[in-house]
Order: structure tokens, then C-alpha cells, then sequence
């Protein structure tokens, strides 16, 4: 009998051996996994705080129609910002919206931003991101030729209104109209003394019909045509500015920018009556000087005044 005993435990040990480890075995596995699960667990819940920190509205890294809305919402706040000076919340508020949702947009608008506090590279930065967002944005090949006016780079700066040009044409924006376009290539122009590709563009600008007409551009046009020797054409453009800044004069809201525009009409009450004597009509040179120095007298300008005064006396 404790033969038959031995024999029927013998067996028995050997299955609870094997159960044993086929249990410790399951058991590591279970928690081999667990621990896995885990770690990635944690690690997509780590990154969802850390995006719910640096944005809300973005929750489990995907950016939902509110984060959208947001974005528009901080790019209008940017827009009212700048307009009212307060630069440094508008560039907080455009790079929350570009962290949001990088548009060309954006870019342009901080871009802009930055060039108005003078950090040129981040502007140049932003316009050139702008641009390869979007290659037909006019705005963003705008305020780069702006700031490289800025920067003495003239070459580049018309290499950018004419992508401008061309921009507005296929895709119009309505921050910008044709008419300051071809003003700011002719100043372009002007400065690069290409007088009657100047010529062209301030003439081209006149011509069209959108935005107001700025008197600057028959003032400039003017130049032009001095440095061409075309006397009466320069004559008549200083003429056409007056009489633009009279209308403006008679619009005007604010005591400032009726000095401002009165002033600029002196000047060019001056630069008129230096080329009437040019054209030998002594008379009507008398009369631009006459016309400046009233200006100048009510303007309080004491300096400009004894100018005229002499001017008056050579005559």
C-alpha cells in the first residue's frame, strides 16, 4: 500500500511544479505589459497637460474649430493693437495665433509689427515664412519691400513691389490698392533715378481709380521732370498738389495734419516759383513766393518767413 501511495503522489508533484511555472510565467508577462501600457500611458497624458498648457483649446493634439475661431479672434485683436500702437500685445497675440494655426496672414501681420519696433531680421523672417506660405500674398511682398526701403536695399525692395504687382493682380487683397503700388515703385524709381520709369508709375497711379489720390505722388513727379529739365510739366504737378492738399486742408479733423499739409504746400509753393524763374515768368514766381509766405506766417514759421522775405527782395 505505501508502494501505491508514493507512485500516486509522485505525479502529483510534478503537474504543480508545472502549474507553478506556467503561473509565474503568465504573471511576468502581465506585468511586463502592465508596465509598458503604463510608461505610454503616461508619456500621451505628459504631452496632453503640456498642450492643454500652452493652449486650451487644443486637447489631445488635435486642433478643434474652437482653437480655429481663437486663432481669427487673436489675429483682429493684433490687428486693433497695432493700429493703436500697443505693438508689443499685438506680436503676443499673432504668436498665439501662429502656435495655434500658422497662416501667411499672421506672419505678414507680425512681420510688420516687428518692423515697426525696429527687429528688422525677425520682420524679414516673418515676411519671407509669409511668403513661402503663400506665394501670392501681396501684402507680405509689400511690407518686405518696405523694410528693405528701410534698409537702403532698393534693388530688392522693387524686385518685391513688382511681385506685388503681380500678386494683387491674380489674387487681390484688400488691404492694398493698385493705385499706392504703382506710387511706391515710382518712388522706387525716383530714387534710383530712373526718372521716367518714375514718370510711368506716378502716372500710372493717377490714372487709376482705387484709394485716394496722395499729393506726394504729383510732388514727386514733379522731381522727376525737374531732373529731366520738363519745367512746365514740374510746374503743373506742384500746382496739381496744392490743390490736392487744399481740399485735404478743408477735410482735415485735427489742427496737426492741417500744419502738416500746409507746410508741405509752402514747399511746394518754393519749388514752383524756383522753376517759374527758370522759365524766366518772374510775375508768377512773385506770386508762388507771395502764396508761400502767407503760409509760412501762419504757420508761425519765423525761420521759413525771413527765407521768403529774402527770396521777395531779390526779385
Amino acid at each position: 500500500m505505501k508502494t501505491k501511495k508514493t507512485n500516486s503522489v509522485k505525479p502529483t508533484v510534478k503537474r504543480s511544479l508545472v502549474n507553478t511555472s506556467k503561473d509565474t510565467c503568465s504573471w511576468s508577462i502581465y506585468v511586463y505589459w502592465f508596465i509598458i501600457l503604463f510608461f505610454i500611458a503616461a508619456t500621451f497624458y505628459i504631452l496632453g497637460r503640456s498642450q492643454e498648457i500652452l493652449h486650451p483649446s487644443i486637447v489631445n493634439n488635435v486642433v478643434t474649430e474652437e482653437t480655429l475661431l481663437q486663432s481669427a479672434d487673436y489675429i483682429s485683436s493684433a490687428k486693433a493693437k497695432l493700429s493703436a500702437g500697443n505693438i508689443e500685445d499685438s506680436i503676443a497675440d499673432l504668436t498665439i495665433s501662429i502656435e495655434s494655426k500658422a497662416t501667411s496672414d499672421a506672419y505678414a501681420l507680425r512681420g510688420e509689427a516687428y518692423m515697426q519696433i525696429g527687429e528688422y531680421q525677425k520682420s524679414l523672417d516673418d515676411f519671407e515664412l509669409a511668403i513661402e506660405l503663400d506665394s501670392e500674398n501681396a501684402i507680405a511682398y509689400y511690407d518686405r519691400a518696405l523694410l528693405r526701403m528701410r534698409l537702403e536695399d532698393y534693388t530688392s525692395a522693387l524686385n518685391d513691389i513688382n511681385n506685388a504687382l503681380n500678386a494683387q493682380t491674380t489674387k487681390p487683397s484688400e488691404s492694398l490698392s493698385m493705385r499706392n503700388l504703382y506710387a511706391k515703385r515710382g518712388q522706387l524709381n525716383l530714387w534710383l533715378k530712373n526718372w521716367q520709369g518714375a514718370i510711368a508709375d506716378y502716372t500710372n497711379s493717377l490714372a487709376r481709380a482705387d484709394g485716394t489720390v496722395d499729393p506726394n505722388v504729383y510732388a514727386e513727379r514733379a522731381e522727376a521732370y525737374t531732373a529731366l529739365g520738363e519745367y512746365e510739366n514740374a510746374v503743373n504737378d506742384y500746382n496739381s498738389a496744392i490743390r490736392v492738399i487744399s481740399e485735404l486742408i478743408q477735410g482735415s479733423t485735427t489742427q496737426e495734419s492741417s500744419e502738416t499739409q500746409a507746410s508741405n504746400a509752402m514747399i511746394y509753393f518754393e519749388k514752383s516759383a524756383a522753376l517759374n524763374i527758370k522759365l524766366g515768368k518772374t510775375d508768377v514766381a512773385k506770386t508762388d513766393l507771395e502764396s508761400a509766405y502767407i503760409i509760412a506766417t501762419k504757420l508761425v514759421d519765423e525761420e521759413s518767413v525771413i527765407r521768403i522775405e529774402r527770396l521777395l527782395s531779390d526779385l
